[in-house]
């Protein structure tokens, strides 16, 4: 009801496992307001999930595929990711060029959240996510920062959507504090029962 959610559309979140998806980052207070109220998005951690399910795109899993094909499958299904980013968002570009001291660079995705009036800068990895992808995002997210948002705005969260993370790579890479840098795994095809049980008891989580 929170969503407008069309029968189809609910079912899909549903076969693939949205309620599981977002308690992974929640804990057992959070976990119960969630199980009654649904999502509410309050705060940045309420907009993350980890692993994002993708299979609209109609990749393989172990199909060998680009970026920028990965881009425009999405691209091509923005409504649906859309519904799986979740709340309030807003289509802003797609290949945003950005320059920094004459330099050229391109943002994959840019979008921006209604409810917490931020912009959301995506990059997608087709592979393990290395250090440098989180210093290319940190570089993103303080562009954004300090050119495009206004004083009325709240910070920009940058999401590195990849196929495989190492959790001590993140932590020993970012902040403490941070809460504007997320690295969350994405699937093109849904998990089974075992891979969902694993994802659950997962060191990671």
């Amino acid at each position: 009801m929170q969503n407008s959610w069309s029968i189809r559309e609910l079912k899909r979140q549903f076969n693939t496992g949205l309620f599981e998806r977002l308690s992974l980052s929640r804990n057992k207070k959070e976990l119960k307001s969630l199980s009654t109220k649904g999502q509410i998005i309050e705060k940045v951690n309420d907009l993350i999930k980890d692993p994002y399910i993708l299979e609209f795109v109609g990749l393989p899993e172990l199909a060998h595929y680009s970026e920028s094909k990965l881009e425009q499958k999405i691209i091509d299904k923005l409504e649906l990711f859309l519904l799986e980013l979740g709340k309030g968002f807003t289509f802003v570009a797609r290949q945003k060029r950005i320059t920094i001291d004459e330099k050229h660079f391109k943002v994959d995705l840019v979008f921006y959240n209604r409810l917490l009036k931020c912009f959301v800068v995506i990059d997608l990895k087709i592979g393990e996510l290395k250090h440098q992808d989180l210093g290319q995002m940190m570089m993103y997210v303080n562009y954004f920062d300090r050119i495009e948002k206004q004083d009325d705005e709240t910070p920009t969260i940058g999401i590195i959507l990849c196929k495989d993370k190492s959790k001590a790579l993140v932590e020993m890479t970012l902040a403490k504090d941070n809460n504007q840098i997320y690295a969350s795994n994405y699937l093109t095809i849904l998990p089974n029962k075992a891979e969902f049980q694993k994802i659950l008891e997962s060191e990671d989580v």
